[in-house]
């Protein structure tokens, strides 16, 4: 299992989560404006790389048009598309399926999760890669977002097994300097199902921890774990850590970063009203507060605390 040396590096959402954060919550689009001939690049290996799956895609008769197309019968099966994609190596199957994934290609989404098994310890974090995974965490569709979290483990080496579980435990118990790394990938792995309770005490037991870097990943694989019981331990650290980046990290995690379905989202607004009705919260925090209301609402009803209190009287689920 590839180890972090130091947290910058290794960290795989790190340059993601930076983006994140800046400035409020909203998520930003960077457009390019200089590296031309780097842009260059990239835009025709995306090309190409669709253009590869449009041909396989062709041979496995999928329809492109659908989204709940799943890999099982006669003519979409996962054997199908394994043979298709055999002679390729693991990196250019990663990165195929990958762009296929966030270009909601339905067969590309089924197909990942069962191909990221092959692939753990066969994949570099090439530039094509690190983009297709940091824009399907950002996907608006939560399977896409799952693909990003198995390619992921299969580039750091962690097998979706109850021994990459135990070895990411040791790791968080037993080297303090490999921790942040291994609470994001442990959040990750118990999100593809691997543990998925161990994981939340492991987490819980971590996002109160003296160091500020601890907590933040904790808090961060807390959001990508997204089980029932990580949404009140995310408010908590949003309404009280000290650190104003893991405070602004949980805000957006509650918000829309993360594996959280949008009911689970819309469990956590009435603890943010009450949030927002509290006068002696930190101002700052105050106002991530209605933008994470507008972001999981879709309403956008100001820094007014009694029309959001109003609004959900009207609007909460029965």
């Amino acid at each position: 299992m590839r180890e972090s040396t130091t947290t910058e590096k290794k960290n795989p959402a790190r340059q993601g989560a930076r983006s994140r954060r800046l400035p409020g919550l909203r998520r930003l689009k960077v457009f390019a404006t200089a590296f031309g001939v780097l842009f260059a690049v990239v835009i025709i290996q995306t090309a190409t790389l669709r253009a590869a799956w449009a041909a396989i895609a062709h041979i496995i008769a999928v329809d492109p048009d659908s989204r709940s197309e799943t890999i099982a019968g006669p003519s979409h099966s996962y054997e199908h598309l394994a043979a298709s994609l055999a002679a390729m190596p693991a990196q250019q199957q990663a990165e195929l399926l990958m762009q296929a994934s966030i270009d909601n290609d339905a067969a590309a989404i089924a197909a990942i999760p069962q191909f990221s098994d092959r692939w753990t310890g066969k994949l570099a974090l090439t530039s094509e890669l690190s983009g297709s995974l940091q824009t399907a965490l950002n996907s608006n569709d939560l399977r896409v977002r799952a693909t990003a979290l198995d390619v992921y483990l299969a580039v750091y080496k962690v097998p979706k097994t109850q021994d990459g579980a135990a070895r990411l435990q040791e790791m968080i118990r037993r080297r303090p300097e490999g921790r942040p790394w291994a609470l994001w990938m442990l959040g990750a792995l118990g999100n593809r199902g691997i543990d998925p309770d161990r994981a939340l005490t492991t987490l819980l037991a971590q996002v109160h921890d003296s160091d500020q870097q601890t907590r933040y990943w904790a808090v961060e694989g807390l959001s990508h774990l997204a089980t029932t019981g990580t949404i009140a331990p995310l408010l908590d650290a949003f309404r009280n850590d000290s650190s104003t980046e893991v405070r602004q990290r949980a805000a957006t995690a509650i918000a829309h970063s993360g594996m959280f379905t949008n009911t689970q989202r819309l469990a956590a607004v009435p603890s943010l009203i009450e949030m927002a009705e509290d006068p002696s919260l930190e101002p700052t925090t105050r106002s991530w507060v209605f933008e994470a209301l507008g972001d999981i609402t879709g309403e956008r009803l100001g820094h007014d605390a009694p029309r959001w209190r109003s609004w959900w009287l009207r609007h909460q689920p029965s």
